[in-house]
């Protein structure tokens, strides 16, 4: 129960849906671009940064702006016809992100609230994540085994959520942590 823009962590990782009007900022998204002086505003362009599901972007912040010493962004694509099985393809990419950025202790946000998309439950959308996230740790660990990938930085993930949807991010994490590999 923490917000991204206050994370003491070597990466912070949050998503974004596609750059548009009417896809406005809320919550820590609104506090992670004040403290990055409307840095989020001015890469959210149709022709910067989209967006696109699954686009990722990396931000080094200026010292002592946010707790987080590097950002990862990730695109969740249109918000009008958002699924909670979106977040499959997310947890996927933060598992191989921050492997391949060395980071053995990342921290995730979904910030689909904080992106004004409400109608899902948090426990739903971590499910999901987790599930993306778990699928892409049992592929890099065989080809790990199978002597075609390096060894694996990832150590742990704290997944944020706000005090009042901790309890069902909690059920939903714990719930796809209960089911046995496919």
């Amino acid at each position: 129960m923490q917000s991204p823009a206050e994370t003491d962590t070597e990466l912070q990782i949050f998503c974004l849906f596609a750059s548009t009007p009417e896809n406005t900022l809320h919550g820590s998204l609104v506090e992670i671009n004040e403290k990055l002086k409307g840095l989020l505003d001015k890469i959210r362009k149709p022709e910067l940064f989209r967006g696109e599901l699954g686009k990722t972007i990396v931000i080094d912040p200026p010292a002592g702006s946010l707790g987080a010493r590097r950002l990862l962004v990730i695109g969740l694509g249109d918000s009008a016809n958002f699924t909670p099985q979106r977040l499959e393809l997310v947890g996927s990419i933060v598992y191989r992100e921050s492997n391949r950025l060395g980071v053995a202790h990342p921290f995730f946000a979904p910030t689909i609230l904080d992106g004004g998309v409400t109608g899902f439950n948090t426990g739903e959308v971590a499910q999901h994540f987790y599930a993306g996230f778990l699928r892409a740790a049992r592929t890099e660990r065989l080809l790990e085994k199978n002597g075609v990938s390096t060894s694996q930085v990832l150590q742990d993930l704290s997944f944020l959520a706000g005090p009042t949807h901790a309890a069902d991010t909690q059920k939903g994490l714990e719930a796809e942590a209960a089911k046995p590999p496919n």
